[in-house]
């Protein structure tokens, strides 16, 4: 088996289990992009086995400390302890994040499921390569239905992958209905946004419609209308929900029909659409910010926390006093600390003072790692409005 030596001082040494290409010594055995390899410490004593793409930044992702090769049986005994970890963690299985990359020990493989459809992604080589295998190990765990491939992500150009669709098991369900947190969606898995709903976020859905009741509520780049539809069951005075996607308030539309609710839906430019309301003297009692992320790299940060900033200025000039503010942030560069910034430094500007109710994080079904802040990403904040002092 081909593998690499790693230099002294690299990240490997603080736990962390990916190795970038100016981290390497020496590289042997001649191993082939997508090849399970040895990894090694500068001083030749054995670090455990990894992934391998040297196209890749990330040349190298630790799968295990132990020498290890990826067959059937080791994607088994992954997905049953991914699914022993979910058993124990008080969510919903028929509807959750069944494998989160590295989280669960699978770099690059996500894996949803929505009852007995899942829905399967590969974002690194070595396991792209082996998606017959992943297809095997699904089917012999979790016996589902249908398996549809979304490899329609941006992320996969990173690894050199192009983006494909398919269906590896079974047949296209066409559009059906599943049930999170007591609200119905609607689900066409073959043609959906990423791998279907935004799983990572459900949590959040109740704790912040619990402030809804009789408000006049403010949804911002809604998507298929999470926040707006439980926000409208918590008893809302009235919902407006918006996207710049028409693809997204149709099927916000759909859902609201489903369920019974009400939304007022929106197809616009988040950022022209907040000035315009602050324009016409809007109030809400309640705005909700999701955005899509602002940044993928450390290079663009600035310029996304500029982003960050204008629409936290808009919402809070929207609110009245007593009102709150949900706002959340997809991105793992853009840090706790620099997203409160930007709540705190729009906040300064419209001269308005804010206390903070709660914080949110990414659900359970998306496991942080201690030695793998990536895999951390999500964070979100819930704030009051208070009269000034």
């Amino acid at each position: 088996m081909g593998g690499i030596i790693i230099k002294p001082r690299s990240r490997i040494f603080q736990g962390h289990d990916w190795i970038y290409a100016s981290e390497i010594q020496k590289t042997f055995g001649e191993p082939e992009p997508g090849d399970v390899i040895t990894l090694k410490d500068f001083k030749d004593r054995p670090m455990g086995a990894a992934i391998y793409n040297p196209a890749s930044q990330i040349v190298a992702r630790r799968i295990s400390h132990r020498a290890q090769k990826i067959d059937a049986d080791f994607l088994v005994r992954r997905l049953e302890r991914a699914r022993k970890v979910r058993e124990g963690i008080g969510i919903d299985e028929s509807v959750c994040r069944l494998i989160w990359s590295e989280s669960d020990g699978l770099p690059g493989v996500i894996l949803d499921r929505f009852d007995d459809v899942f829905v399967l992604q590969t974002t690194t080589l070595a396991f792209d390569l082996r998606k017959d295998l992943l297809v095997e190990a699904i089917e012999k765990v979790f016996a589902p239905r249908s398996i549809i491939l979304r490899n329609d992500t941006p992320m996969r150009t990173a690894e050199g992958l192009e983006s494909e669709t398919a269906i590896l098991l079974g047949d296209d369900p066409g559009p059906f209905e599943v049930i999170v947190n007591g609200i119905k969606f609607e689900l066409d898995l073959a043609n959906a946004q990423k791998t279907g709903l935004y799983l990572d976020i459900t949590n959040a859905y109740p704790a912040v419609a619990r402030f809804a009741k009789g408000a006049k509520v403010l949804d911002m780049f809604c998507n298929q209308g999470g926040f707006g539809l439980a926000c409208a069951q918590a008893g809302a005075e009235s919902v407006t929900a918006v996207d710049i996607s028409e693809k997204a308030t149709e099927a916000a539309a759909r859902n609201a029909e489903l369920n019974g609710l009400t939304l007022n839906l929106e197809t616009a430019n988040a950022f022209d659409n907040l000035r315009h309301r602050e324009k016409k003297g809007e109030k809400y009692d309640l705005i909700i910010l999701d955005p899509p992320s602002f940044t993928r790299n450390k290079k663009t940060v600035n310029a996304a926390m500029k982003g960050y900033k204008e629409i936290h200025l808009r919402a809070i000039r929207l609110l009245n006093t007593g009102g709150r503010l949900a706002t959340f942030c997809c991105s793992h560069h853009a840090t706790r600390e620099l997203f409160l910034d930007s709540v705190r430094s729009a906040a300064n500007d419209a001269k308005k003072t804010l206390r903070l109710v709660e914080s949110h994080s990414q659900r359970a079904d998306h496991p942080v790692l201690a030695h793998l802040p990536e895999t951390e990403y999500l964070k979100g904040f819930t704030f009051e409005l208070v009269a000034s002092f």
